[in-house]
């Protein structure tokens, strides 16, 4: 008597509701469980046990995809090959030649929702894209202390802050990989009894801190930013005269902007602190706005490459680096500002401290302390314009063609 197959139809996979296993023929099942969840299932007898493979859910595997599974399936059971331990060894096979560059982007595409924004996202894509790139074509397993030292050390003493979170960021993927079990044995990115005993320690004043440019070299070094041309340069003097974080230049939106008034209101939702932020444009923070509206695309101030996104997150570092900049970050120009106000200036420390948005005093100062001294930030920022300009500024002009460039 002819067995019967392909009992199943397309519509039996969408619409049966009772639980248990359902035969198309040949060794293959739907499973539909207790709570209505739906499975492609092939059986087989294995030395007289009966097992059971995975073929995936039907969400993801149609009736016609799990047919021709449960078809090699056959295959392999005709030629003496048990199907499960033959999936086993083409995983181990496959996991063998994984390298670390896929290991690592599949892995920070897992933890995407957990980092507390994109530019901590971006970074950890950077860092380990740019500065791990020699291990990256190096399987995940085949990674040892020698390789990860060549990848340290020509950052370990120029950039330490930048090589200690390297050194995290690949110590990070390396544990991940052996709870995968695509590695064994001790991780060679482990800084305690391990690298420590490798690499000189760094020194106690520079973790934590951004590196920062002197502020007397800034001048200088905005006049060489004027003569580049892009989105990434004029973003850069902006943040620099605004005494901005990164991240708050980058989602800045028109509709935050009052030229009239010449402030810049970052809303709360957007601030470290979590409070809103009122900053005083300068008349060279305007011509900035002015350059950039001629190419605007969507309520970001600075467009992206992409229409109607931001500035990438990591442009204003990467023109640094174009720049030659070795010792500094876009974050440590806060603290050029900073010194310059402290060290050049009358001003208040409050009022350098409330152009940071940082929160000065105890509860009770704070309490009445309610005004967010605008106007006489105005006159600060205004210094630091001329300070850092040196005269007055050239006009800027921007057009498509430059939009990529910085």
């Amino acid at each position: 008597m002819a067995r019967l197959t392909k009992r199943l139809s397309a519509r039996d996979v969408a619409t049966k509701t009772e639980p248990g296993r359902h035969a198309d023929g040949d060794g293959l099942y739907l499973v539909v469980d207790a709570g209505g969840a739906r499975r492609w299932v092939f059986l087989y007898r294995q030395n007289g046990r009966l097992k059971e493979m995975g073929l995936g859910s039907t969400n993801a595997v149609s009736l016609a995809e799990a047919r021709a599974k449960a078809a090699e399936c056959r295959k392999q059971r005709a030629s003496g090959l048990d199907p499960i331990a033959a999936r086993r060894a083409q995983k181990a096979a496959k996991d063998a030649q994984l390298t670390f560059g896929a290991f690592a982007d599949a892995l920070v595409d897992e933890l995407a929702p957990g980092f507390r924004n994109a530019k901590h996202l971006a970074q950890w894509r950077m860092t380990l894209k740019e500065y791990a790139a020699p291990l990256r074509a190096k399987t995940v397993d085949g990674i040892s202390t020698d390789d990860v030292l060549a990848v340290l050390a020509p950052l370990w003493t120029k950039r330490p802050e930048t090589a200690s979170r390297l050194r995290g960021r690949i110590e990070r993927v390396l544990d991940a990989a052996r709870a995968r079990g695509l590695r064994s044995g001790e991780n060679p990115a482990r800084w305690r009894g391990h690298l420590d005993q490798l690499l000189p320690r760094r020194k106690k004043l520079t973790r934590g801190h951004h590196a920062a440019m002197p502020f007397r070299e800034v001048p200088a070094f905005v006049r060489g930013l004027r003569e580049r041309e892009g989105v990434a340069s004029l973003a850069l003097e902006f943040c620099i005269l605004t005494a901005a974080r990164s991240g708050e230049v980058f989602g800045a939106r028109w509709s935050e902007i009052d030229r009239k008034a010449k402030v810049w209101t970052i809303p709360a939702e957007r601030m470290k602190g979590g409070r809103e932020h009122r900053v005083p444009l300068t008349d060279r923070a305007l011509e900035i706005l002015a350059a950039v509206e001629t190419i605007r695309t969507s309520d970001y101030v600075f467009p992206g490459q992409r229409k109607g996104r931001p500035l990438s997150t990591m442009a204003m570092e990467m023109l640094l680096r174009r720049m030659k900049i070795e010792n500094a970050t876009v974050h440590g120009f806060r603290s050029s500002f900073r010194d310059w106000a402290g060290e050049s200036t009358s001003f208040p420390r409050d009022v350098a401290e409330a152009a940071l948005a940082h929160v000065v005093g105890d509860e009770t100062e704070r309490a009445y302390r309610r005004s967010d001294a605008l106007e006489k930030r105005r006159r600060l920022m205004a210094a630091w314009a001329g300070f850092v300009g040196g005269g007055a500024p050239d006009v800027v002009t921007l057009n498509d063609r430059r939009r990529g460039s910085a």
